[in-house]
């Protein structure tokens, strides 16, 4: 995994810039935050020995920058920013119970969809535009973004679901 970072670090820096189109600054910052997901990620080495590093580090990069709900974003992109609970809104947090379970089926599907990242290309693609679609429910407004063809988005989202469903039904959700 070092060697694989020590030869590609400057790579992996200009990609984060390509994708995220921001300064110097922001890209090492965004580069230096998916090299640390990638390495504490367990299947990071079985990545890099398949040859799949660049594209599963694209993959990081793209979603930690795109995604408003990633921990980078709120991390680094948020900081500072100060949010207030209006007293109504305060009293419904405290009244609802908090629901484990339906925590548990989301880190379910980000554990099936991360597996799906490193699994194979048809995966990868699915499971790519399935986030993309999670963030531009649109999929009209995704092919303006993407070029890809609307159906072949509509029907990429629709595997990808299939494929949850059944892993979770399954009880295959690690």
């Amino acid at each position: 995994m070092n060697k694989f970072l020590e030869q590609n670090y400057t790579k992996i820096v200009k990609m984060s810039g390509n994708i995220c189109r921001c300064g110097k600054d922001t890209r090492q910052e965004l580069a230096h935050y998916a090299i640390e997901q990638f390495m504490t990620h367990k299947r990071g080495q079985e990545i890099v020995d398949a040859g799949q590093g660049m594209l599963f580090l694209s993959g990081i990069i793209w979603r930690s920058y795109k995604s408003k709900t990633s921990p980078y974003h709120k991390l680094y992109r948020q900081s500072g920013r100060v949010h207030e609970l209006f007293p109504e809104t305060a009293e419904r947090i405290i009244d609802e119970a908090y629901d484990f379970e339906t925590d548990l089926t989301i880190e379910s599907i980000q554990g099936i969809l991360e597996d799906m990242l490193s699994d194979t290309v048809e995966q990868w693609f699915r499971a790519t535009l399935f986030n993309m679609w999670l963030e531009e429910s649109n999929y009209s407004e995704l092919a303006r973004l993407t070029g890809i063809p609307r159906t072949s988005i509509s029907q990429a989202v629709q595997e990808c679901k299939a494929y949850i469903k059944q892993r979770i039904d399954n009880g295959i959700t690690d």
